[in-house]
């Protein structure tokens, strides 16, 4: 046997393993959307980073609470998945080596379901209502280890009429799955086109710390990206097409809100055919000195938690969806969305 049947042999049965990880995931979040027991799925001493308010949580009475509120909000609640995918994370030298090579399946989609009781202050609206969901899950011994979840409670609470922001400048609405399908990879592991794919998506994060600090055209990100691709980004900046409307929509306020943004690290770094994920805790560190979301500069130093699916065509970035914790960058700088609805819904703060 020579070397090159050895590595194709080594190949087989790291995509082997992936897909088993994929498959024991994919039974074990549908029964917890379905209500099984925490117990049946985390171990005892898993951890769940989520979105604002929940963030850190350890354990799983801190972990049932979760799926809990989100089962009683959506006593009817589906899981809708939309790209399911997974692989053996790669390194990243600003993190720690422990995060290397660790089985991470992630998923975009949506929990559906009628929206019959309030969920974190958000008011119940008794109509069908669908809750982004972008997440990642650590299987170790067929649980979960550690999940990730970006829930985006602020399209929720567009859903339910009750936007406490400015209007978003790209356009807002459903999340669409990958063009042609493609997204949900239960049965198939292409780690080597993984790895094309990803080494195409870092070559574009790196990119984009060329900015000269005055023209968008020293940044030579775009080379990576399909003519008309799409970004979708998080409730409060909304969904873009091409390179004019990623630059109008998105880029440019956000430079202007922060320009010594930096990257931060990834806890996740994977590459399956065509998709790629990425998403750090947090990913990106900045200081808002300039109007963003429609909020004046606060001066505030604020990390941000986003994660990045890529889908790429013919070694091009098509589609990009971008979860990114914006209630939290929000309380950090001294807006709390969470108050404020209980305000309008009459309970307002009455002492200081």
């Amino acid at each position: 046997m020579t070397q090159n049947d050895d590595k194709m042999n080594d190949d087989t049965m790291n995509d082997d393993t992936i897909i088993a990880a994929k498959k024991t995931a994919h039974g074990l979040l549908h029964s917890l959307a379905q209500g099984a027991d925490i117990k049946d799925a985390y171990h005892a001493d898993a951890h769940l980073w989520a979105s604002h308010p929940f963030n850190k949580l350890q354990g799983h009475d801190a972990i049932k609470d979760v799926w809990s509120q989100l089962r009683t909000a959506l006593p009817d609640m589906e899981r809708r998945d939309s790209i399911f995918t997974g692989g053996f994370s790669k390194p990243d030298a600003r993190m720690d080596d422990a995060l290397t090579g660790r089985v991470l399946i992630a998923t975009m989609g949506h929990y559906q379901g009628t929206f019959t009781h309030d969920l974190c202050g958000i008011p119940a609206t008794n109509g069908v209502v669908t809750i982004r969901s972008c997440e990642v899950h650590h299987i170790v011994d067929d649980k979960i280890a550690h999940s990730y979840m970006m829930i985006d409670l602020l399209d929720l609470m567009r859903q339910a009429h009750v936007w406490p922001i400015a209007p978003s400048l790209g356009a807002e609405g459903a999340w669409q799955p990958p063009f042609g399908g493609a997204g949900i990879r239960l049965d198939q592991q292409d780690s080597a086109a993984g790895a094309r794919a990803f080494n195409t998506v870092i070559e574009m994060h790196n990119a984009l710390l060329t900015f000269d600090g005055k023209s968008l055209d020293s940044m030579q990100h775009g080379a990576y990206w399909g003519e008309a691709f799409l970004w979708y980004g998080p409730a409060g900046i909304g969904t873009t097409r091409g390179m004019d409307g990623f630059r109008a929509h998105h880029q440019i306020p956000f430079l202007t809100g922060f320009p010594d943004r930096r990257g931060a690290g990834h806890y996740i770094r994977i590459g399956d055919g065509n998709f790629v994920v990425t998403g750090g805790w947090p990913s990106v560190t900045g200081t808002h000195v300039g109007e963003w979301l429609g909020l004046p500069a606060t001066g505030t130093h604020v990390e941000m938690r986003v994660m990045d699916f890529y889908h790429l065509v013919d070694g091009k970035i098509i589609e990009n969806w971008v979860p990114i914790d914006i209630l939290y960058i929000l309380y950090q700088m001294g807006f709390d969305v969470f108050a404020r609805l209980r305000h309008l819904r009459g309970d307002p703060k009455r002492d200081l």
